[in-house]
């Protein structure tokens, strides 16, 4: 849009291209409350051929994917985050009984084949995190001022996803590995997943469409699946869902399937003029 419209306007437009709307009122409160913009433009390309919208396309579809994507990133944000808990957990620990709870931040506890510079950089961003934190964070504030430093099980509780995946990805193997060990899978392996799903967290924080999902980390996924082919060699939403099933227990494991099994469906139900398996498709799921 190179001007200002109204919703109403908005509304108008839409129907002008070819797409119906069933009860007008229902949808300007919904672009009114998620607007035009994160509905329509976000979601529609898959509703059109040609650049022209698909015949007998209605709103009430394009708001029903956009509200199915809206599910899954809220599925997918609450499972990284118990995810994102266990490897902080798990790191910690790790790190504490091999180099203690006091000097585990200085060279010799990383990866001595990585730049010094790398290793440097992220001791001085944790140190930023530190004083970031420090009057703010109780438990930070309570061992800086009691103990004059800040142990691994504390400081892990603010670190992000992000830099907890890269704290990991320069470790000693051998530290990496005893990480990884817990999920029964490689360190390379669950290096490659925390950088994906640090990706897939930002999306779903951020409201980024989420299906259409597609990252430049690509996993080793045939480690996973010996059958699965993904295109381009790129890693998308089916892939990620995968591996976190690896690093989820038995009863998350089901809960975080049964869930998007649930919402697959749910929008299957809502689709008239396009197939469920368009959506899949694009997902990463295995269609024939």
């Amino acid at each position: 849009m190179k001007e200002y419209k109204s919703n109403e306007e908005l509304l108008e437009y839409l129907i002008s291209k070819g797409v119906s709307v069933k009860n007008k009122k229902v949808a300007l409160d919904k672009i009114e409350r998620y607007t035009y913009y994160c509905i329509v433009n976000t979601y529609k390309e898959v509703f059109k051929e040609d650049n022209k919208y698909i015949d007998d396309v209605t709103f009430e579809e394009i708001y029903a994917l956009y509200d199915f994507d809206k599910s899954l990133k809220n599925i997918f944000l609450k499972y990284i985050l118990e995810i994102e808990q266990v490897v902080k957990a798990l790191i910690a620990n790790t790190v504490s009984e091999k180099y203690g709870i006091k000097d585990y931040l200085t060279y010799n506890c990383f990866n001595q084949k990585i730049n010094q510079d790398v290793i440097d950089e992220m001791i001085l961003k944790i140190d930023d995190e530190i004083s970031k934190n420090y009057g703010k964070h109780a438990a930070i504030t309570h061992y800086k001022d009691t103990y004059g430093f800040i142990p691994p099980f504390v400081l892990v509780k603010i670190m992000t996803i992000g830099q907890i995946s890269r704290y990991y990805g320069i470790l000693k193997q051998e530290d990496r590995q005893k990480v990884s060990k817990y999920f029964k899978i490689s360190d390379k392996l669950l290096k490659q997943i925390l950088l994906n799903i640090t990706l897939v967290r930002n999306f779903c924080a951020h409201n980024n469409r989420l299906y259409t999902f597609h990252s430049k980390f690509f996993i080793s996924f045939k480690s996973i699946d010996t059958s699965y082919n993904s295109a381009n060699k790129t890693t998308n939403l089916y892939m990620i869902m995968k591996c976190m099933e690896l690093l989820l227990d038995k009863k998350r494991k089901k809960q975080f399937i049964n869930q998007i099994n649930k919402e697959i469906n749910k929008l299957d139900k809502k689709l008239n003029v396009i197939d469920i398996r368009i959506i899949l498709k694009i997902m990463g799921f295995p269609c024939e």
